[in-house]
């Protein structure tokens, strides 16, 4: 009997003793790989893709990622948000780890595809919220992408096709997204809208201003010759088909190209043609 018993002991002591080395060699193996991760891969080579307005230089220096970074403990989110913040026609970023000892940015850039006008409210500051009424409105125009992505102030150099009135960019910063005054933001969800639906739809070159200065609608400038009347609410998506499908059908009825007002606001129809005064 005593046998049995010192039998017993001597299996669970052994139990023990092969739980403790394996525990043993499982702190041993993750000791090695973070030494390994440590030492082996840190970073030799740094690429760049897809870039055309920023050289590699620039967006390597924006990143803050140095030859001998290690290539595992670098934090992927904070070096795309800081690209994105320095380098404002970086629409996205996408970072790629090639082991051994290569990281690779992949970055997309914004187009510049509408500037916002100086447009001054009266009522703003007067009925705007006390810290919104403190935020320096801009004195210049700016660019903006179709995301409505502040991008730089507008220059001799550097327009863009759309121009937009009707907006009050607030403490504009490069980089940061356009913020209006709170009377204006859903005039600001119209613009981001009508814009990413006009690249959709392919007809960005098409458009030449948009007026977003009236309380129930927007009035885009088509072709050189109408001004299209579009609600500021709704489905953008179907207004702007209708609203070609309506220009191509008056410049075949006219035989050249229609000049006057698309209005798309009117609920009995779905557009109406007002042709502008002769001579005027």
């Amino acid at each position: 009997m005593a046998s049995v018993r010192h039998n017993r002991k001597r299996k669970r002591r052994r139990s023990r003793l092969g739980v403790l080395f394996k525990l043993l060699c499982l702190a041993a193996l993750v000791a090695a790989l973070t030494f390994g991760a440590t030492v082996f891969f840190q970073v030799e080579t740094i690429a760049v893709t897809g870039n055309s307005r920023y050289t590699q230089d620039e967006i390597i220096a924006a990143s803050g990622v140095q030859v001998g970074d290690n290539l595992f403990r670098m934090n992927k989110k904070q070096i795309s948000q800081e690209i994105l913040h320095q380098l404002p026609y970086v629409e996205s970023v996408s970072i790629l780890r090639g082991l051994p000892s290569t990281i690779t940015f992949q970055v997309t850039e914004w187009d510049a595809v509408a500037q916002v006008e100086v447009y001054a409210q009266e009522q703003t500051e007067e009925s705007g919220e006390e810290g919104e009424s403190q935020q320096a409105a801009a004195k210049e125009a700016w660019l903006i992408s179709v995301g409505g992505k502040l991008l730089e102030p507008v220059s001799a150099s550097h327009t863009a096709p759309i121009s937009v009135t009707g907006l009050t960019a607030l403490a504009p910063e490069a980089g940061s997204m356009l913020a209006v005054p709170q009377d204006q933001q859903s005039k600001l969800t119209a613009l981001t809208n009508v814009l990413e639906q006009l690249q959709q739809q392919g007809m960005i070159s098409r458009v030449s201003s948009i007026d977003l200065t009236h309380v129930s609608c927007m009035v885009l400038r088509l072709d050189g010759s109408i001004d299209a009347k579009l609600p500021l609410t709704g489905d953008t998506a179907y207004y702007l088909r209708a609203l070609n499908a309506a220009v191509e059908e008056e410049n075949r009825r006219r035989g050249g190209q229609a000049v006057g007002i698309m209005d798309l606001t009117q609920k009995e129809y779905t557009a109406i043609f007002t042709p502008a005064e002769s001579g005027g």
